[in-house]
Parts: C-alpha cells; sequence; structure tokens
C-alpha cells in the first residue's frame, strides 16, 4: 500500500515543463476508441517502451513528489503522517508497507555492508506499522546518503518494475489496453499497492469489470477505463476526506477525455493544483 496524500499544494499553480527526448508523436494521432472497444491506428507503443515508461515515471512524479523530474526522488524520505512509516525513494517505499524492508534486504544481499544494511533488524520489527523505532534521523541520513550509489538507485529501479510498473503494465496489455490504460493501471498499483483486497488494485479492477468489459472481453476502452477511474476514485474518498483526487480528476480523466489512448505528448495536467506539461 502506497502513500497517501493529506497535503494541499500552494493555491497558486506552477507551470513544470519537461523536455522528453527521442519521441516525435503525431499530435493528430490520438488513438481513439471507436465506442466498440476497436482501437485506432494510434494506439502506439506500450508503456514499456523507453520515451513511455519516462513520461509515466514523470506523471506519477508530479503526484508523488511536485516534480516531473523523478530521477531527483531516489534520495527522497519523509513520515508524511499516513499511517505507513517513512515514505521513500522514486515510487514511495514505505516501512509500514513492506516494499521498503524487501527493498533494503535485496540490495543488502547483493551490496553487504552498505549504509542501510545494519537497519534491518529495525526495518522488520516496524514493518506493517507507522514506527520509527529503531529508525529516527540517523536512517533518514542513511538512506539520503545510500541514494547517491548507483547501485542503489538501480536497486530501486528494480524493485519498482517488479513490484508495480511490470505487474501493471502485463495486466493492462492482457485486458486490451494501450498506453494510457497502461498507465492507469500503474499509477492505481502505485497508489493503493498490489494485491486483491477491496482497496488493493486488484480489488478496484475487479470491481470494474463488474462494471464494464474491457477491450479484451469485447468492450470499449474508453468506456471501460472510465469505469476504472470511477471505482478507483471512490476507493481513494474511502480513505477519509482530506483524500485528494486531482490525480484521477484533472490528469488521468482529462487524457480519456481527449481520447489520447497512445498517451502521445503534449500533455498537460494538474496534481495537486500544480500544473505540468510534457510538451
Amino acid at each position: 500500500m502506497k502513500r497517501v496524500r493529506h497535503l494541499l499544494w500552494a493555491a497558486v499553480a506552477v507551470l513544470v515543463v519537461a523536455a522528453v527526448y527521442g519521441l516525435a508523436p503525431d499530435p493528430g494521432d490520438r488513438g481513439v476508441d471507436d465506442g466498440a472497444g476497436q482501437r485506432g491506428p494510434g494506439h502506439g507503443a506500450g508503456l514499456d517502451s523507453p520515451a513511455k515508461k519516462d513520461i509515466a515515471q514523470q506523471i506519477v512524479a508530479s503526484a508523488e513528489n511536485a516534480t516531473l523530474d523523478w530521477r531527483s526522488a531516489y534520495g527522497y524520505i519523509e513520515d508524511i503522517g499516513d499511517g505507513q512509516g517513512y515514505t521513500a525513494g522514486i515510487i514511495g517505499f514505505c516501512t509500514g508497507t513492506h516494499d521498503l524492508l524487501t527493498l533494503v534486504r535485496t540490495y543488502t544481499d547483493d551490496h553487504p555492508g552498505n549504509r542501510l544494511a545494519r537497519y534491518l533488524p529495525a526495518l522488520r520489527a516496524v514493518d506493517g506499522t507507522d514506527s520509527h523505532e529503531g529508525l529516527g534521523k540517523p536512517f533518514t541520513a542513511a538512506w539520503k546518503a545510500e541514494a547517491k550509489v548507483p547501485a542503489f538507485r538501480r536497486a530501486q529501479d528494480a524493485e519498482r518494475d517488479r513490484v508495480y510498473f511490470d505487474p501493471a503494465v502485463r495486466q493492462a496489455k492482457e485486458d486490451g489496453l494501450g498506453a494510457l490504460g497502461q498507465f492507469i493501471y500503474y499509477d492505481a498499483i502505485v497508489f493503493h499497492g498490489p494485491g486483491k483486497a477491496p482497496g488493493s488494485f486488484g480489488g478496484i479492477r475487479a470491481k470494474a469489470l463488474r462494471r464494464a468489459d474491457s477491450p479484451a472481453e469485447g468492450g470499449s476502452e474508453v468506456a471501460y477505463l472510465g469505469a476504472f477511474l470511477d471505482v478507483r476514485r471512490a476507493a481513494m474518498r474511502e480513505r477519509g476526506a482530506g483524500v485528494d483526487t486531482s490525480r484521477v480528476d484533472t490528469a488521468q480523466r482529462v487524457f480519456l477525455r481527449e481520447g489520447n489512448l497512445a498517451l502521445e505528448t503534449p500533455l498537460r495536467w494538474r496534481a495537486y493544483g500544480e500544473r505540468y506539461e510534457i510538451p
């Protein structure tokens, strides 16, 4: 289970522009669903293509870290008061949700003697809680220092892909979804976590499939993704009235209304009160 935003960003929107290299889409080719579940010729490359994957990381970072520079978040770590302990790194690994423990344990297996290895007993003890026992400032300092090591950055990338990105893209492709649908699944699994519980990614997908057929079942891609976002937004709201749903309302829903099923640039959206663009 991933981080939950209770913070309200500044009322004055800030325009953040990031260049995406090596991608030259046709702005008129948006991969529009024809309403009968058939995808147009603009469905394009999957989210796992290098250019689209970078776009995905930028959009997630806009919601998770208020930046498009997702690589700047390797050393990020703080307790955001969501009951999941420390949230850290490029995808919001948490001390209370097992994924941060798994990351550090795997990294230590390959790189014994790193700065975080000494905290493994404490990380095991606090797993599943919001406790800082045995961690605190020495641990956050160690995380920030280790995040400067290329091997630890690669370890974060690998764990992000193993737990979140690869499963989301694989499931979306099985459901007949293009790059936008693959991203919608990815952001959902980042925020809600994997699993089959009602509030998890699997639970949200199961409920959406009861409302609309996926393209793989012969349904409309636009209609199915609309149902998925409806279910996901409701799941976010169930976490509390303070949960901001703009990563759905003013980002993913915007791309869907535009018919941009291929997730082609330019992309413009808002997240937590801030305005972003990938030209």
